[in-house]
């Protein structure tokens, strides 16, 4: 008899298997959602040069100290300096240059006194200014050479998702392309001869298809593109043909995953297991929901996955297989959801010996914290409460129950 493998087990023999994909060289613009492979270094320190932090005036401090001794410190303008000129005027002593925000110190200069802090502020400001209150030391609003980084700095790290910020710290520090990992290409194909498609008259037997929907979003949000999104009746010919036409090299629409969602259970019309058992195993793990897994590599190389087709049972198995698993494949450096510790608002049974997963949502109402609200009663097949979850609580296997206030592990997918 084979032993039913655990969710832990059967998620590292699924990450063993999966290739990580070739990296490629982009330019910032289509760095968006992609995966470091190597980390950034800053091509240039930040700031490039001593630049001035505020609008006002740049100065020499001893001259401040001179001056006040007879009264309100009084200097002549004697340059103009707005950000992006490269003049260096000097300074004699007693004198200042007007300076905006981001324009280049003056080398006479040490501190910059902001027009809030002068007589007269910007009105008449090329003449002379009157200085009415004293910075507390040299220096002061002046931003220093590689005050944020220096030239050479790690600035993200590999592994990393290229988001807004990391794009925008990577152009301020003059890096204008990245090593990322290629695009990971994925194909959904949901299975059933009762799938029609949403909005269509139904008959007697027939449900609207959701799963190809949920799984091609879930993956999109992983950062992947979706080249292929069908639905296909219990037809193993049909598969076998569908699957050909979405890992064939030379089509635009090759992938690098496919997931089925439904045949992969005990049925006596299993689709994916009927047309492909000779490229995936199938089995049982020790969860719930999701207890029928099948998982393969192709003789191309695609990797492939059999979910079960109950909606609830197939998102569960995405979150605990799959997005690990294209994770990894991007090369990320955390390939799990985050997850908090919170109190349940009511207590269920959980199955013994399985993981438990149950869908919940986070009442973020009573000031006194979180608590996880079971979304609605258990089932595989009720597709709704999915609309109206945060994320799933995770009961371990040697937990049969769970009482109102206990403290679960939710794991986050909104």
């Amino acid at each position: 008899m084979v032993s039913t493998p655990g969710v832990d087990d059967y998620l590292e023999s699924v990450l063993r298997s999966v290739p990580l994909l070739p990296a490629e060289r982009v330019e910032l613009d289509a760095a968006q959602g992609r995966t470091l492979q190597e980390p950034v270094h800053a091509a240039t320190s930040l700031p490039a040069f001593d630049n001035s932090a505020m609008d006002g005036f740049a100065v020499r401090f001893a001259d401040l100290a001179v001056a006040s001794r007879s009264g309100i410190p009084s200097l002549r303008v004697v340059a103009d300096l707005p950000a992006g000129t490269d003049e260096d005027p000097t300074l004699p002593s007693r004198t200042a240059a007007r300076i905006m925000t981001g324009a280049p110190i003056p080398t006479d200069a040490d501190t910059v006194i902001p027009f809030e802090d002068t007589a007269d502020g910007l009105t008449d400001s090329l003449t002379t200014t009157s200085i009415t209150r004293l910075p507390p030391a040299s220096g002061a609003h002046v931003r220093r050479l590689g005050d944020d980084a220096q030239r050479g700095d790690e600035i993200v790290t590999a592994g990393t998702v290229l988001g807004s910020l990391q794009i925008a710290a990577i152009a301020a520090v003059g890096v204008d392309s990245v090593l990322v990992t290629r695009a990971l290409r994925v194909a959904v194909i949901s299975t059933g001869s009762e799938l029609v498609e949403p909005g269509v008259p139904l008959r007697r037997g027939q449900i609207p298809e959701s799963n190809s929907r949920m799984l091609a979003a879930l993956a999109v949000e992983a950062g992947c593109t979706v080249v292929r999104r069908a639905s296909i009746p219990d037809e193993p010919a049909r598969l076998i043909e569908l699957l050909a036409e979405v890992t064939a090299p030379s089509s635009s629409q090759c992938a690098d995953v496919v997931l089925f969602s439904g045949g992969v259970s005990a049925g006596a019309c299993e689709v994916v297991k009927l047309a492909l058992a000779a490229e995936m195993t199938f089995t049982h793990v020790a969860m719930r929901p999701g207890r029928p897994q099948g998982f393969g590599v192709s003789r191309v190389g695609t990797v492939m996955f059999g979910l079960p087709g109950n909606p609830v049972s197939a998102a569960v198995s995405f979150e605990a297989f799959v997005r690990p698993a294209l994770m990894q494949m991007q090369g990320r450096l955390d390939v799990h959801r985050p997850s908090l510790l919170l109190p349940a608002a009511s207590g269920w049974r959980s199955p013994a010996g399985r993981r438990h997963y149950v869908p919940v949502s986070i009442d973020r109402s009573d000031p006194a914290g979180w608590v996880a609200v079971p979304v609605g009663p258990g089932g595989s097949h009720r597709a709704s409460t999915l609309g109206r979850s945060d994320g799933y609580a995770v009961i371990p296997e040697d937990a049969h129950e769970v009482r109102p206030g206990d403290r679960v592990r939710v794991m986050l997918t909104s």
